[in-house]
């Protein structure tokens, strides 16, 4: 008979008693890490407080050693509930301090006119004459000014006019000077003339300056030299018209005089 034969045939009766061991303790150590895992995860109860000082370090994690048996719970010590606060003083607002207003000054009394004493009669009649005077006065006095006024308007009126008829009677002048500057032009005079003799004539013309009419109003008594004149101012016809401001004169009295 072989070796493998006999140990075939021969039951072997310690190989199950080693195997039912060996299942028994796989199966301890699977409780004891299944037990162990599921303490260590398990929530902590949750507590809200408020921490007026740092909370004490927590306790160091247990190592958990798979061969080794479960630790002895370590349960971390729970923190004293917070001393309740004492009240803190509510702060003291203070009232604004109202000014009141410095009532407003009175006004000062005007002051009473002082009561005189009435003046005796024989005054107040001095008074009454002396205003009574002194309106008079002053009557007087606007009867001159007046009057004075009066007498400088009419004095300057008739300086006005003075001024006027001065300047017409220039304007005039100028005008007749023409006049006979021309009529000299035209007239045709006897050789045996002599002395310096003047005739006057009256001249009428229209506003055009054309002679209507020549009538002697004074004689040279030279018939002659009248004569002549007369024909000279119907040859300068028209005559010279009036310059601007000068009023046009439809009827002249003309002076001709030899010697001019």
């Amino acid at each position: 008979m072989s070796t493998l034969a006999y140990f075939r045939a021969r039951p072997d009766y310690g190989m199950g008693r080693a195997f039912v061991l060996a299942f028994a303790v796989h199966a301890v150590l699977l409780a004891v890490m299944f037990f162990g895992v599921r303490m260590q995860n398990r929530p902590g109860d949750t507590v809200t407080v408020e921490l007026w000082e740092a909370p004490p370090p927590p306790p160091p994690a247990p190592v958990v050693e798979p061969p080794k048996p479960p630790p002895p719970k370590v349960e971390a010590p729970r923190p004293e509930p917070p001393k309740p606060e004492p009240p803190r003083p509510e702060p003291v607002v203070k009232k604004p301090e109202i000014v009141e207003k410095a009532p407003p000054p009175k006004p000062k009394p005007k002051p009473k006119p002082e009561a005189r004493p009435a003046p005796p009669k024989d005054d107040i009649e001095k008074i009454l004459m002396r205003e009574q005077v002194a309106m008079e006065q002053r009557k007087l006095d606007e009867e001159r000014k007046r009057a004075d006024e009066a007498r400088r308007k009419a004095e300057s009126e008739r300086t006005a006019r003075q001024l006027a008829a001065a300047a017409r009677n220039k304007a005039l002048a100028d005008y007749v000077n023409r006049i006979r500057s021309r009529v000299r032009q035209y007239w045709i005079l006897p050789q045996e003339l002599q002395g310096n003799p003047e005739a006057v004539f009256d001249v009428v013309q229209i506003p055009t300056g054309e002679v209507i009419s020549v009538k002697l109003a004074k004689s040279s008594g030279n018939s002659a030299y009248d004569a002549a004149v007369e024909r000279a101012i119907l040859k300068a016809s028209p005559l010279p018209l009036p310059g601007p401001g000068t009023p046009f004169e439809r009827e002249l009295r003309l002076t001709f005089r030899l010697r001019d």
